[in-house]
């Protein structure tokens, strides 16, 4: 591996105090706490984050009332109910701010909240559940496991059902040449576990239950795809309090969306045609005063006969930076 000296690797701006001025702007337009919860495209909702929420909000003076910006692309659904149950410990009423994507285990996120408030260009999506076990199938072009969802195997069956001939024989013989069996059931664990979780997170501020079943069951089940955008019209059809943000409201997310972006741009450095170093911030927490991060810090290695990457000298942490007087504290920490 070529060396390269650290202090050359590229580094992401932290943008501290311009994020905490976009965030006063917010504030002055709001009733209640502002926090944002925002996760970039390459990372992910999960459980070890509630540890990050309630680290930074056990000894904040709160208001009755939480404005929550919610922007990912999904994760773990129990990270989502873990969060919310966190949440509601500390506020009374939760209301999401949704301005961009909203969606799988954070639209789950945005279902726990008493109102959800969404601009033009946001959207949420189904949260039906897929899942990458230790006997999925193999993708030759990346040589890595392939996830299986419970609505690819139901479509599957059904076009079996709708098109077999009368000496067709049960379909899960050949489907097994192809899937474990015991990746069906996971599957099919993991599609109740999701509708448990969604009906769950619902009921922190429902107790029409049959509304509760239905809501859940429509969005694990009835969608043609994991992606489909559900935009706020659709989404009041199924039954969520939903409302449209307020325009200025909408700018000022959309500026504080700007601000992350460029602190979560990419910073790989390439040592070589087979190395390089990752040093991205993945997603951020932050209210006034605050403001966590998460930062992957480690080398990568392309395994040549293997078609794969494998990571080498992980120092990736948690960091938070503290308005202190006139001067930022900055401090890393770890979970585990």
């Amino acid at each position: 591996m070529a060396k390269t000296n650290k202090k050359d690797l590229r580094k992401p701006p932290i943008l501290f105090p311009e994020s905490q001025a976009i965030l006063a702007d917010i504030e002055v337009m709001l009733d209640g706490d502002f926090l944002s919860y925002w996760i970039s495209e390459s990372g992910s909702l999960v459980e070890e984050d509630v540890i990050v929420f309630h680290r930074i909000l056990a000894e904040q003076a709160r208001r009755p009332r939480l404005y929550f910006l919610l922007k990912s692309n999904g994760g773990q659904g129990t990270g989502a109910l873990r969060i919310i149950n966190l949440l509601r410990h500390y506020y009374e009423h939760i209301i999401a701010l949704v301005p961009l994507d909203c969606a799988s285990a954070a639209t789950m996120l945005a279902l726990g909240c008493d109102e959800i408030r969404m601009g033009p260009l946001a959207y949420l999506s189904a949260i039906d559940t897929s899942i990458t076990h230790q006997l999925s199938p193999i993708d030759h072009k990346y040589n890595d496991k392939v996830s299986v969802s419970q609505n690819e195997l139901d479509r599957v069956l059904r076009l079996w059902d709708a098109k077999r001939q009368p000496n067709d024989t049960n379909p899960y013989r050949d489907l097994y040449a192809y899937l474990h069996p015991l990746v069906f059931g996971a599957v099919d664990r993991a599609s109740s576990l999701s509708i448990k979780i969604t009906s769950e997170i619902l009921s922190y501020h429902m107790t029409d239950e049959q509304k509760i079943k239905t809501i859940s069951e429509h969005l694990n089940a009835d969608y043609p795809a994991h992606s489909y955008p559900i935009t706020s019209r659709e989404a009041k059809k199924i039954g969520l309090h939903v409302n449209d943000l307020d325009e200025n409201l909408n700018s000022a997310l959309l500026r504080l969306n700007d601000c992350y972006s460029e602190t979560a741009q990419n910073a790989h450095t390439d040592y070589d045609e087979l190395n390089y170093h990752d040093n991205e911030i993945l997603k951020i927490i932050e209210l006034k005063g605050q403001k966590c991060y998460f930062q992957t810090q480690k080398d990568w290695h392309y395994l040549t006969e293997e078609r794969r990457y494998i990571s080498l000298n992980d120092e990736s942490s948690w960091k938070i930076s503290i308005a202190q007087g006139r001067g930022i504290a900055e401090k890393r920490f770890h979970i585990r």
